[in-house]
């Protein structure tokens, strides 16, 4: 692991973003409830919660972090699921890998609660939106 004690403790913010592809059935059959595991965007939301807390045992070489906040936020769209995660800390190194990892396990729960429905479902366009806080201070993606 890279040594972060000479840094100073600073509050940290990491938002990412990502995009699962699907069927406008599979879409439907969100809005309507008709899938057959129950809720998949409520399971994906509180699986990436999860995910982004023990990023560190999934990433090797990845600090471990005491998080003070980490959502997921979904939103259906005509072509499929837009996913949002945010994660926080106050710590000495950053929190983009919690971020991105919320976001990924949010969007391969979303897939395997919906594969009875469209197994060609793509999970794709996950990346780091923002981040803030540390040396660097603050980041954003532009395009």
């Amino acid at each position: 692991m890279v040594d972060v004690g000479a840094k100073a403790v600073t509050g940290r913010t990491a938002e990412a973003s990502g995009f699962v592809r699907m069927s406008p059935e599979t879409v439907a059959a969100i809005r309507e409830r008709r899938t057959p595991k129950g809720d998949p965007l409520e399971t994906a939301r509180l699986a990436g919660i999860m995910a982004a807390k023990r990023t560190a045992e999934l990433i090797p070489l990845c600090h471990s972090l005491a998080l003070s906040h980490a959502d997921v936020r979904i939103t259906l769209t005509d072509e499929g699921a837009q996913l949002w995660a945010t994660a926080s800390t106050s710590a000495q190194t950053g929190v983009e890998m919690e971020a991105l990892t919320a976001v990924s396990v949010a969007a391969l729960t979303l897939y395997d609660m919906c594969k009875a429905v469209d197994k060609g479902m793509v999970i794709g366009d996950i990346r780091l939106e923002r981040k803030l806080g540390g040396k660097s201070g603050e980041w954003k993606r532009q395009d």
